[in-house]
């Protein structure tokens, strides 16, 4: 844990971007949440639904009532044998 080691060589204002998602969401040079939406395509019937990364209850499919993530306190647990993407950044757009 702590403050990740940055060698002598290193661009401060250019840091890798594996080093800048190591840092606390908020000490990143520009501000991110770590949280995203996913398509999770439901097992049973093959359905497409979009659900929060850190959903905080139990999520189930619109059409067979399957179960596809459950909350884990942090990020919600994928159903075993569910496929998921995350969503592109661009196609959300906040009303």
């Amino acid at each position: 844990m702590g403050i990740p080691k940055i060698s002598n060589d290193t661009d401060l204002l250019h840091p890798p971007a594996e080093l800048e998602k190591q840092n606390h969401k908020l000490k990143r040079l520009v501000q991110s949440p770590n949280s995203t939406f996913l398509d999770v395509k439901c097992q049973g019937c093959f359905q497409i639904t979009t659900i929060f990364s850190h959903s905080q209850t139990v999520v189930t499919c619109p059409n067979c009532q399957q179960v596809l993530c459950q909350p884990s306190g942090g990020r919600a647990k994928l159903t075993e044998g569910c496929s998921f993407r995350v969503k592109e950044k661009d196609m959300m757009v906040l009303g």
